[in-house]
């Protein structure tokens, strides 16, 4: 891909960085700091790290994106979860790496396979969405190594879920770092929608965080979390990352859905 080509097509709203050699280094700088969370910061940097120089040297785009706020627009109290997509093999990659709360304890089953229910656990979640159709997309994974899919078709109308997905973690004192391929066939055709969250606490300490949030002025008294509100989901290109010339692959798991 030529860099005028780059120039074109990857133009981010603030909360997405493009990754070059010099958005790198500043985004290394971001992480790593000169702080006392610099040695359980390690493990984590090194495989941020080898994800960046591996991206670069291949001239593959990403796209990352901070969770800042909570679901009704509050700022968090705690360094932002980010989550990072770019190419794989098959299907879209999906990096977390964060803050590790370890609150709830973790899920009764197995690392890596996929877990009923994940919503009630610390967990990450990003949604991607047709909103002509209001098909969409959710992938859950939490620091554990369990994981969740689920197809949907219509405002919270799951009719697939607990499909198989590759997703490794590794947490490093209060820091974990997640990787996961999610294949092209779990997306809906045309996304062009997206929106991510983080969940994490017990009891009154449960706290729910939105990268595209409700705005302040427009939460009623009462209001508690839903993150099926697609209203507020925000633009999403697959192409952005995969070249303008890329077509999705068609799936029969969407067949006969709008």
């Amino acid at each position: 891909m030529n860099d005028r080509r780059q120039q074109k097509a990857y133009r981010f709203p603030q909360s997405v960085a493009y990754v070059s050699h010099r958005s790198t280094a500043t985004l290394l700088r971001a992480e790593t700091g000169f702080d006392t969370m610099a040695l359980s910061r390690g493990l984590e940097f090194l495989t941020l790290l080898h994800l960046l120089l591996c991206c670069e040297s291949l001239s593959l785009p990403l796209m990352e994106f901070s969770i800042k706020h909570t679901w009704d627009s509050n700022p968090v109290d705690h360094d932002p979860i980010r989550v990072v997509f770019s190419r794989g093999l098959g299907g879209l990659k999906m990096f977390v790496h964060g803050p590790f709360f370890n609150d709830p304890a973790a899920p009764a089953g197995p690392p890596s396979q996929p877990f009923p229910g994940l919503w009630d656990y610390e967990v990450v979640e990003s949604f991607f969405l047709d909103n002509t159709t209001d098909n969409y997309l959710e992938v859950e994974l939490c620091p554990h190594g369990q994981h969740l899919i689920l197809l949907l078709s219509g405002v919270g109308q799951a009719f697939t879920q607990q499909l198989p997905m590759v997703f490794t973690t590794t947490i490093t004192g209060n820091r974990w770092f997640g990787e996961a391929l999610i294949p092209w066939s779990y997306f809906p055709p045309n996304v062009n929608k997206m929106n991510s969250y983080a969940i994490h606490g017990s009891g009154e300490k449960r706290t729910y965080e939105a990268l595209y949030p409700i705005p302040k002025e427009e939460i009623v008294e009462g209001q508690t979390p839903n993150f099926h509100r697609l209203e507020y989901f925000q633009d999403f290109r697959l192409q952005s990352i995969m070249g303008e010339d890329w077509i999705q692959p068609e799936s029969d798991l969407w067949l006969g859905k709008p």
